[in-house]
């Protein structure tokens, strides 16, 4: 969680008595700079799990998005190997994240915290130099933070070992299972001691989940702040029912009508976040893209613009649903609902962090009747619903309908909506698109990016573009 995120937070917040970092036995040089960055209080997954990591434990944290867990495993970790010096190639720690974003604000965050202390760390992500990677790993560090498959490749090069590694973070866990990454993480932890300690954070705990921790975890404390998949109470949620061709009609009317300061807008297929992006531009708004197909370079310079308010929109898929943080986002908009229910937690709780107020807004189609179910199902609440001036709205006669129908996924097959625009059966794809299909954003190759022709691995790792015949990448393993 940014600085920023946590001194709003402790605003926002008035328990009493209050808890203050000192009290939770960090040394004097990182409370220094806990202090520098602006943190007040810690939050309620930081007050647990700082001085049970402290006292070398592991933790099977639960949490949503949004909460500080990165500060709670990155806080007592530089405590923990304060005091000794790292050899070449054996990182001390390690640090697993699903995406490259999440590892740049872990690599920021340490930045932050450590500024007063002599710690080391290196960046393992694809779509960076491999050279300069090998280069800090030569010198030692003490913390790495990687994505799986650069940390396999460089693995399988030589250039690592992991057998020093004392301290084994594996973030995001929920995520890792959802982009395919699990048979990574099994091989990456089998090459770690077997006395180490283990931290393990997850935004949802389902069974799948429970399942890896217990084979990964020695009697862990479990800490959960909240219930799983809760949607935090800062945040307005609304839904609005429109015939399919009004979507994009609908989304434009409620961005005109709300006070948008900046917002995500996520769309299920990377195809659909491209022409969501034309749509949107073409209509005179400020708006970017974000997708896995897109170089690293453009994302970055995309992420940036946004960042420093140069664009007030941008239309991203789910790669983007955790590995942005945004300070002060206003609204999150979903344009499609997402295939799996968790997914619709993640994505609006971009927003109403911190204490902050936040708006999500859904659309959907009676096509989505057994997606808003699950979620809804989920979530333990009904999404209330909104209408949206000028659209029609999908008849109760229409969702009952589409509940009863068979299948997975979307509640039925193209309908009438969609043969009005144009979409039903056009270049062989319609009934295809129909079913919730799983495609190369939903399980990105490895880190996701393109790399030079030097960094290419010997096993093909790290292609963005999915392979054919390849299992991984045509059937998410859940």
């Amino acid at each position: 969680m940014a600085a920023e995120e946590a001194a709003s937070w402790a605003q926002h917040e008035d328990e009493a008595p209050r808890t203050v970092f000192a009290d939770l036995g960090l040394s004097e040089l990182l409370l220094k700079g806990v202090e520098d960055v602006g943190y007040l209080h810690p939050t309620p997954i930081q007050e647990q799990a700082i001085p049970i990591v402290l006292m070398g434990r592991d933790v099977l944290g639960c949490a949503q998005t949004g909460t500080g867990k990165t500060a709670s495993f990155v806080l007592p970790m530089m405590d923990i190997l304060a005091g000794s010096r790292a050899k070449a190639r054996m990182p001390r720690s390690l640090i697993l994240e699903p995406t490259r974003e999440l590892a740049l604000q872990v690599a920021e965050n340490f930045v932050k915290y450590g500024q007063h202390m002599k710690l080391t760390h290196a960046l393992l992500i694809g779509g960076e130099s491999m050279n300069d990677q090998r280069d800090a790993l030569d010198k030692g560090v003490d913390v790495l933070i990687a994505t799986p498959g650069r940390l396999l490749d460089l693995f399988e090069r030589g250039r690592v070992m992991l057998a020093d590694c004392k301290v084994l973070v594996i973030d995001e866990a929920d995520r890792m299972l959802d982009m395919g990454f699990i048979p990574d993480v099994e091989r990456i932890v089998s090459m770690l001691p077997p006395l180490r300690q283990t931290l393990f954070f997850s935004a949802t705990m389902a069974p799948e989940i429970r399942k890896l921790a217990d084979a990964f975890l020695q009697n862990p404390k479990e800490i959960t702040v909240s219930a799983p998949a809760s949607v935090a109470t800062t945040i307005t949620a609304g839904l609005a029912l429109v015939q399919e061709a009004d979507k994009r009609r609908a989304l434009r009317r409620l961005i005109r009508a709300e006070n948008v300061q900046n917002a995500l807008i996520f769309c299920n297929r990377k195809r659909d976040v491209d022409i969501l992006y034309k749509s949107l531009s073409k209509h005179g708004f400020s708006v970017g893209a974000l997708h896995g197909d897109l170089a690293q370079s453009v994302r970055f310079a995309t992420l940036e613009k946004f960042k420093n308010n140069e664009l007030q929109l941008l239309v991203c898929s789910d790669v983007a649903a955790r590995g942005i943080d945004i300070g002060g986002l206003s609204h999150v908009f979903n344009f499609d609902l997402p295939f799996h229910a968790e997914d619709y937690v993640h994505r609006i709780g971009r927003t109403g962090r911190a204490g902050r107020e936040g708006h999500a807004y859904s659309i959907a189609t009676a096509d989505d009747a057994k997606l808003l179910d699950a979620i809804e199902k989920l979530t333990g609440n009904p999404i209330p619903r909104i209408s949206v001036e000028g659209v029609e709205p999908v008849s109760e006669e229409e969702m009952t309908e589409a509940r009863e129908s068979k299948g997975r996924g979307r509640g039925r097959s193209r309908g009438k909506s969609e043969e009005r625009s144009g979409r039903g059966d056009r270049g062989g794809r319609g009934q295809r698109d129909a079913a919730p299909r799983r495609d190369a954003e939903a399980r990105p190759a490895r880190d996701e990016a393109p790399r030079s022709r030097d960094e290419a691995p010997r096993s093909g790792r790290g292609d963005e573009a999915p392979r054919r015949g390849r299992r991984r990448e045509e059937e998410p393993r859940r």
